[in-house]
């Protein structure tokens, strides 16, 4: 089956959503919220499902859908099914590397991959959202940091380095299923990790966060993240991969000037 003049590509699709998203009637765009909160469901659920999720009827759903360029829900739903299977696990992933040169090649291609990643942070974080999301984390009473799974190693390596500047922060872990959310307190700030597919405990963490009126700082996707609201300051990071397997070169990096530029003028307010 051949799509109609709908995105034929997950990119295109992000593309199509960030430019019709504004304009959308209320119930349109409760279900560009779900969506975009939701993508990694979209494969596997019907319409009827994803409608109950968005608190919409499935008719509003459909024409969401045609809305983006896609015939129905079924020709966008295919759209997320060939992605997930271009998608490879683990396994794949190393079967499609084996015997394609040396270790030392390998780490060549990642170094590749890390470069190209690097040099394209500059072009995706705003100058001025950088600046916002400092000045937010440096005023608040406690930072909360959270990033699970693939972004752990971000989260931890922020409140390590927020800690050994004195800066007040604690890291959520939600170790054996149990969360600290609780401890989000009005004049503290969250700082959230997390991307596709993205951790439903992060966004969670993010919703009780601005249930309770909590700045919010986030690093996510370039494209259509669900942490991208009016409500968040958001610094985007795009990965480039190799072999689909994406490192944390950029991200990483943004972590480490962040959580500097958080720290100086940390001491700096400190020092008035």
């Amino acid at each position: 089956m051949q799509r109609s003049g709908g995105p034929t590509t997950i990119a295109e699709f992000d593309a199509r959503l960030l430019a019709v998203a504004p304009d959308l009637p209320k119930r349109l765009r409760q279900c560009a919220d779900h969506v975009m909160a939701n993508r990694e469901r979209i494969a596997v659920s019907t319409v009827a499902e994803l409608a109950q999720g968005a608190g919409v009827q499935p008719s509003a759903i459909i024409r969401f859908c045609q809305i983006l360029g896609f015939s129905g829900y079924s020709d966008m739903q295919k759209l997320f099914r060939d992605a997930v299977v271009g998608w490879p696990d683990y396994a794949t992933r190393l079967d499609r590397l084996r015997g394609k040169g040396s270790d030392a090649g390998l780490l060549a291609e990642f170094v590749e991959a890390g470069r190209h990643s690097l040099e394209g942070l500059l072009t995706t974080v705003d100058q001025q959202e950088l600046e916002k999301a400092t000045e937010i984390l440096a005023d608040a009473k406690l930072i909360h940091v959270i990033g699970l799974r693939r972004s752990f190693p971000v989260a931890s390596y922020i409140a390590y380095a927020l800690e050994k500047m004195a800066v007040p922060a604690m890291l959520h872990s939600v170790t054996g299923g149990l969360d600290s959310f609780q401890a989000i307190r009005p004049g503290d700030a969250l700082l959230a990790i997390t991307f596709a597919p993205y951790s439903q405990e992060t966004l969670d963490c993010v919703a009780l966060a601005r249930s309770r009126e909590v700045p919010v700082v986030a690093l996510s996707d370039t494209a259509v993240s669900p942490l991208r609201r009016p409500d968040v300051t958001l610094l985007a990071v795009s990965e480039v991969d190799f072999g689909a397997f994406r490192s944390l070169s950029a991200t990483l990096c943004l972590a480490i000037a962040l959580s500097v530029a958080v720290g100086t003028r940390h001491q700096a307010e400190g020092l008035h």
